[in-house]
């Protein structure tokens, strides 16, 4: 068993609390929904609660709700791969996080010159970092951000809305998936 699986198990007691077992089957179910769609070539964008998640980008909500029940068909009949996403916030932070620790600890409490000297070998220990960061950006997700088994978890409403950005003044799509879990 790996460190990662070890440690889902000593936290499968807090993992099942229902408010975030519901976060992580939206959040799988959010990523099975961004597969199909990018199959349509949709570039699309997610944020899942427990209470469904919502897709940030252009595409019709005629597709989205079709690619919904088609995620939520597939999973339930055992395609739990689905909640795993190579996009996902989860392997982000992972990267983000590990090289900058490396970079942290491999710079820190050095002057400026003894600090270039190590500049190579840090660079070579950051891409490294990055390389294995995406497996283990992956296993996060299997095992603490997301949930492939959707339970009893149906599908309630897809609604659309614009919104305007304030900045630059441009709109935004926005569809918002409401689930329900028992």
């Amino acid at each position: 068993m790996s460190p990662i699986e070890q440690l889902a198990d000593y936290c499968a007691p807090l993992l099942r609390q229902p408010v975030i077992l519901k976060v992580r089957r939206n959040h799988g179910l959010e990523h099975a929904t961004i597969h199909i769609l990018n199959r349509q070539r949709y570039k699309l964008s997610g944020r899942s609660s427990e209470t469904g998640f919502v897709l940030l980008g252009e595409a019709p909500t005629e597709d989205i709700e079709s690619a919904v029940r088609e995620a939520l068909a597939r999973m339930k009949a055992g395609e739990r791969q689905l909640a795993l996403h190579p996009n996902c916030g989860t392997n982000l932070v992972t990267s983000g996080f590990l090289v900058t620790a490396i970079a942290f600890f491999g710079f820190a409490g050095r002057r400026w010159r003894r600090a270039w000297e190590r500049f190579p070998t840090m660079m070579i220990l950051m891409m490294a970092v990055i390389l294995l960061s995406t497996p283990l950006g992956m296993s996060l997700q299997r095992h603490f951000t997301t949930e492939g088994d959707l339970g009893e978890m149906e599908l309630v409403s897809v609604t659309r809305e614009t919104i305007n950005l304030p900045l630059n003044g441009q709109q935004l799509t926005v569809h918002r998936i409401v689930t329900a879990q028992a």
